[in-house]
């Protein structure tokens, strides 16, 4: 049975009563109920109207909620390929992304990270290559650099599982997404 047709009995409410509660048209109600969509302002305010949050007006299962977050986390860990196969921390993640059906803001901000931390990574390393050519530091900066930003990305990875795990949401993203 259709999630809005089932509060909207429970709170006796005929579809004409709610298409004025809700300020919209009682054939929008009448489209969600025959299994339309629902999503965006007509969301929000039947959500609004009848008191319940939008994800049990869609009927989002706390179960399958709880399945996602898990395979977001896997996602988030198959960044750690990196460490074995250069761009694994962009491909891996990717294709499980994709594979699973599991493509929403928080794995895009998974994916945009290691993006992003792909392409500084090396943009990092020759900035300290190019110091140590003019200062002539010790050989083994440039090693020593370089597994600390491993460090660092494994860090974010890890800080986000454990943020994932509390809260459902990352702890370190970006104020936007690449892909």
């Amino acid at each position: 049975m259709n999630k809005l047709l089932t509060y909207r009995e429970q709170l006796n409410l005929t579809q004409e009563q709610l298409s004025e509660k809700a300020k919209v048209s009682v054939r929008t109600i009448q489209r969600i109920e025959a299994g339309q969509t629902l999503k965006g302002h007509t969301l929000e305010a039947l959500s609004n109207a009848l008191g319940v949050s939008k994800e049990k007006l869609l009927g989002e299962d706390v179960i399958q909620k709880e399945k996602n977050i898990l395979l977001i986390k896997l996602i988030n860990l198959s960044s750690l390929l990196l460490i074995f196969i250069p761009f694994g921390s962009i491909v891996l993640p990717l294709l499980i992304m994709y594979w699973k059906k599991e493509v929403n803001a928080i794995t895009k901000q998974i994916v945009s990270i290691q993006i992003l931390w792909t392409i500084l990574f090396p943009v990092i390393v020759l900035i300290v290559v190019f110091l140590n050519n003019i200062f002539r530091f010790n050989r083994q900066v440039i090693p020593l650099t370089m597994l600390f930003l491993f460090i660092v990305n494994i860090y974010i990875i890890l800080r986000n599982i454990a943020e994932l795990h509390q809260k459902e949401e990352l702890r370190i993203k970006l104020k936007f997404s690449i892909i």
